[in-house]
């Protein structure tokens, strides 16, 4: 059950990190002059950044999170990854694909600069990396055995000494 609501939370995770990152790129590069080398639309800054914050805050939790599973953050990663690599096979094609799906205007821009530029691809190893791990793909009742058999023999362990042991002791 928790792999299954884990592909369902990947599947809904991958659109929203996808036009989340896009749309905060796009509203960013709009609120500033490059030339002028000042911000024209300090409101639409600030909240293009807090939107690439919140698309960075979510990333990191699904990167961390232990009790998630590993399909929350692998769904998007292949997604991702797919998409990239669909671009280094198919550049013109893989650029038309955001005119395809909505919505269209700004939005297209965001997304064929980040899939370019290869910050989709960034985004999708690093989402990649928890799936990994072991630890993730086991349900959390085969952890805590193991954790409880540890923590009662460190109780157990003398205390007597400090620091690393000494040669020829």
């Amino acid at each position: 059950m928790r792999h299954a609501f884990g592909f369902v939370l990947g599947v809904l995770l991958t659109p929203a990190l996808v036009y989340g990152a896009a749309w905060g790129y796009v509203q960013a590069g709009q609120s500033f002059s490059g030339t002028g080398q000042e911000i024209t639309d300090r409101t639409r800054i600030y909240g293009a950044f807090a939107l690439l914050a919140a698309v960075g805050l979510v990333m990191g939790v699904i990167i961390v999170a232990r009790w998630a599973s590993p399909l929350v953050s692998l769904i998007p990663a292949l997604a991702l990854l797919g998409f990239s690599a669909y671009f280094l096979v198919d550049p013109e094609r893989a650029l038309s694909l955001p005119e395809e799906v909505p919505p269209a205007g700004d939005m297209d821009f965001g997304l064929r600069m980040l899939l370019g530029s290869g910050v989709f691809a960034m985004m999708g190893f690093a989402l990649l990396m928890p799936t990994w791990a072991p630890r993730r793909w086991s349900s959390r009742r085969d952890e805590e055995p193991a954790d409880a058999d540890f923590y009662s023999a460190m109780e157990r362990r003398p205390a007597s000494r400090t620091g690393p042991p000494r040669p020829g002791l």
